[in-house]
């Protein structure tokens, strides 16, 4: 293999994940990791559940007060945790009590 043909394992590992079809499943995985990082202490206490499916972030939490702020904040927190994992992997969330 000359120099122009190689590639770090990082990079054939990204690669590989990517013409296998599990990248949206890495970043899904990324982004349910990232949450308390982003949201905080005090909202990862509140949250019961954190999950995404088909590109959609879908939060479970245990106080009205904060569904009623993270729903009306919605879209910056797509954007936040999109920027978090470094791809789009959100489109919407939907937040349940």
């Amino acid at each position: 293999m000359s120099a122009t043909n190689s590639m770090s394992i990082g990079e054939a590992l990204i690669s590989y994940i990517r013409e296998s079809g599990l990248e949206q499943s890495v970043l899904d995985v990324q982004i349910e990791e990232v949450w308390p990082k982003v949201m905080g202490e005090t909202v990862k206490r509140l949250t019961r559940s954190v999950e995404v499916k088909n590109g959609v972030l879908i939060v479970h939490v245990n106080s009205a007060a904060l569904k009623t702020q993270l729903f009306e904040n919605r879209f910056e927190l797509v954007r936040k945790l999109n920027e978090a994992v470094g791809a789009p992997a959100l489109k919407d969330c939907r937040i349940l009590g």
